[in-house]
């Protein structure tokens, strides 16, 4: 368990520090383009181009860590009510769900990405950037996913059993 936590951690500062570089890269992009279009008259299409194919990159890494943090969506009206066993069991069903559903997309993102890889095939926008570079951001993420809803689906058993 301590391992898993570390390592978790670990993951949750990586993809925090990638989130933010990513929304700086993009801010800075957007940027880039207006002011090289209103100086010059004429812009770069990749400055465009480029935050959409961030956007997966900075959602599906994330998921775990917000997960972890209680900080994703969720409708919570049950929690008020239940009491303190029965929300354990709730949030060990929650985060079970989560782990399956983790494992389930992760085997799908790795087809995914392989497929793309073996296509070889690029985005046709000005930087040639391959396309399973962006598909790569879904097994990444899920694999990520997957292990902090271990963690959390450990933490709830042994607040369970009481240890």
């Amino acid at each position: 368990m301590k391992a898993l936590r570390v390592v978790n951690n670990y993951l949750a500062s990586a993809t925090l520090t990638l989130a933010m570089l990513i929304i700086f890269i993009m801010v800075a992009a957007l940027f880039l383009s207006a002011a090289t279009r209103f100086i010059t008259g004429t812009g770069f299409a990749w400055f465009i181009e480029l935050p959409p194919v961030l956007v997966s990159w900075l959602v599906f890494p994330l998921l775990g860590p917000l997960l972890k943090k209680g900080q994703h969506i969720k409708v919570d009206f049950l929690t008020p009510i239940l009491s303190k066993k029965s929300k354990y069991i709730l949030f060990l069903l929650v985060n079970l769900i989560a782990f399956i559903t983790a494992c389930v997309f992760l085997k799908a993102g790795i087809d995914a990405t392989s497929m793309y890889y073996n296509l070889g095939q690029v985005m046709e926008i000005e930087i040639n950037i391959p396309i399973w570079w962006m598909f790569l951001a879904f097994p990444v993420g899920f694999f990520i996913l997957a292990l902090s809803s271990l963690e959390l689906i450990l933490e709830n058993l042994f607040k369970l059993i009481g240890k």
